[in-house]
């Protein structure tokens, strides 16, 4: 660790002046305030990128394997410092050129079991004052930039409860939040909320604080209150009761509007809903608030009374694109459906035609689903939506044989088919199509870029035992995989495609990522389950991580192809990010491994560079 006086030195990396944005850094945890995740870098092109080599390795030293610990976090490089949250979610700061340690912020002196997962930290500066802001747990610490010690003025002690001030009882609710906080102004904004289990759960509420004091500015209820928009959409007594509807993605901040687009999730209980009849606004909504005031300006409801749990997975990346001879602003909002809705950011209205499909009615006692769901017509889904025999694995065998008996036991195969006592298979799952790694955009080619897995779920629903508090349960988080955990679905298993937002056509699409184990045998280009997503260079490179292979790869803008690729030393499932430093540009990569792949867990940080 080094101490005061080099740390200041390696503020020297910084421009002269604190400007609010610097081409050659990384200020938000999706690159920009509209989540782009782009950067104009072009030092490391396709021409050079099989050039890349490991410049340094951070190893954080927190990670477990008992429970396994993760890292979903994307740093970001402010003024010369990159800034980070290691697996057991302490604060770090460390030289972008070196990676040496510069501080640490600890949150959990006494240590913790199991910590969570955290998505990165977020950056404010006013021209007079600089801060850091990390959103763990179930609070918010507000620290010095320079120093990594608490800011004492603001909130408690440097430390914001957000369990409090929250216009419901929270009395036996869990509350937690995964992904960064964002700023307009003097306005800090934060999602976060309850679980989406059949217990009672906390809300998702979306609140404003004062940047400086900490203090409550706004609360925005997604689950209504009495008189608010929307308390039709519920049952009279569910802002006292029902829960979830929560912002666990992030949010985008358009800066020049003053608008903030929240992403919501579905609400509790989220594989039956005979205790919430109706369309339960907020939940699986994209919400323009104002971000001075908390006020809805508009929403878009991407699936109704949702009992899939197909929560809205990332922040919505804000783009402009020219469609019939002019430019729109736009919102883009990839989902777990494998749909993308593209959005005029103005309006809420689609951009591309939306159908309504018609929804499987549910036999489960109380169930009312709405009858039908929003489908766009582009761009065309980027996930398979059935499940029959004819889409059953074919990589051996045995592995056919397992999945066309598990599939004979079950109901569904079809979109929206509802979960039941018997057991339902739908496609994409609660794992399939996009998750948390969202998209990128470049405004260079107008080109939209997701990544996005082959999944299907099995929903089969309990009841619960007398004396319980609640209804029905859900016997597990099922997969639906052969006998030796591969998905049971013919492969390709992942992709990442490439989507020109003009047309709305797909530009290309690629087979991302293998399983080692397969390849053994001769079983190549299979795609795999993916965590983490994609960011875009000037350079003409995609990069991305997140595959079961444990590697990082760049891809050619233009065709595709890999350029690129290293075998990383634990899975690399989080979002890379793009900085300059001393230079030359770097690649940063978490390795935190773990998750949901099941592979070691890991606690390095690797940087690339030419």
């Amino acid at each position: 660790m080094l101490n005061r006086r080099e740390f200041l030195a390696c503020w020297s990396f910084a421009p002269p002046s604190w400007s609010t944005e610097f081409e050659g850094e990384w200020h938000h945890y999706g690159g920009d305030a509209g989540a782009t995740r782009f950067s104009p870098l072009a030092q490391i092109n396709a021409s050079n990128a099989s050039r890349l080599k490991l410049a340094w390795t951070h190893s954080c030293g927190d990670q477990t394997q008992r429970p396994a610990t993760t890292i979903e976090c994307t740093p970001i490089m402010v003024h010369g410092v990159l800034y980070l949250t290691t697996a057991k979610l302490q604060v770090r700061a460390l030289n972008p050129a070196t990676g040496e340690a510069l501080w640490n912020f600890n949150p959990f002196p006494k240590g913790v079991r199991s910590a969570g997962v955290n998505r990165g930290v977020t950056w404010f500066e006013d021209g007079k004052d600089k801060r850091l802001f990390a959103a763990l747990q179930d609070k918010l610490y507000c620290l010095d930039p320079r120093s990594g010690e608490l800011v004492k003025s603001f909130g408690d002690q440097g430390v914001v409860d957000l369990t409090a001030n929250f216009d419901r009882d929270m009395t036996g609710l869990t509350f937690r939040i995964t992904s960064p906080a964002v700023i307009f102004e003097d306005t800090l904004i934060v999602g976060g909320g309850g679980g989406e289990g059949p217990r009672p759960q906390a809300p998702g509420h979306i609140r404003g604080y004062d940047v400086y004091t900490g203090k409550r500015k706004w609360i925005f209820h997604t689950i209504p209150h009495p008189g608010e928009f929307g308390y039709h959409t519920w049952p009279k007594d569910a802002w006292r009761r029902s829960g979830a509807a929560n912002n666990w993605a992030g949010m985008s901040v358009d800066l020049k509007r003053g608008w903030v687009f929240v992403p919501t999730g579905s609400a509790s209980f989220d594989f039956w809903g005979g205790d919430r009849h109706g369309d339960n606004l907020f939940s699986d909504c994209i919400l323009a608030l104002d971000a001075r005031s908390g006020k809805r300006i508009w929403h878009y409801q991407t699936v109704r009374h949702d009992v899939w749990d197909y929560d809205l997975p990332a922040q919505p990346a804000l783009a402009s694109v020219r469609v019939g001879g002019r430019r729109r602003d736009v919102v883009v909002q990839v989902t777990k459906t494998g749909f993308v809705f593209v959005l005029d950011r103005d309006t809420g209205k689609p951009l591309f035609p939306v159908q309504e499909w018609k929804t499987p009615a549910s036999d489960v006692e109380d169930e009312k689903l709405s009858p039908t769901q929003p489908v766009p017509v582009r761009p065309k889904p980027l996930c398979r939506l059935e499940v029959n025999a004819d889409l059953l694995t074919d990589i051996s065998p045995e592995a056919h044989e397992f999945a066309l008996e598990k599939l004979k036991t079950l109901r569904g195969g079809v979109p929206f088919a509802p979960p039941s006592l018997q057991g339902t298979i739908y496609s994409p799952g609660t794992l399939g199509g996009a998750l948390w790694g969202g998209c990128c955009w470049d405004p260079t080619r107008e080109r939209l870029f997701v990544n996005t897995s082959e999944l299907p779920s099995i929903a089969r629903l309990l009841r619960a035992k007398p004396g319980q508090d609640y209804r029905f349960s859900l016997q597990s988080y099922e997969k639906f995989v052969d006998h030796e955990g591969f998905p049971a679905v013919k492969p390709p298993w992942g992709h990442l495609t490439a989507i020109d937002l003009r047309s709305g056509e797909w530009v290309w699409r690629e087979v991302l990522g293998e399983y080692p184990a397969l390849v053994a045998r001769g079983k190549t280009k299979t795609g795999s389950f993916q965590l983490g997503g994609s960011i875009v260079t000037a350079g003409g490179l995609v990069f991305i991580a997140a595959t079961a292979d444990e590697k990082i790869r760049a891809l050619d803008v233009q065709s595709g192809a890999t350029v690129w690729e290293y075998k990383l030393p634990f899975g690399g499932y989080a979002t890379p990010c793009t900085y300059f430093a001393r230079g030359k540009q770097f690649l940063v990569i978490a390795c935190g491994g773990g998750n949901r792949q099941q592979t070691p867990s890991g606690g390095d940080y690797l940087a690339f560079s030419l």
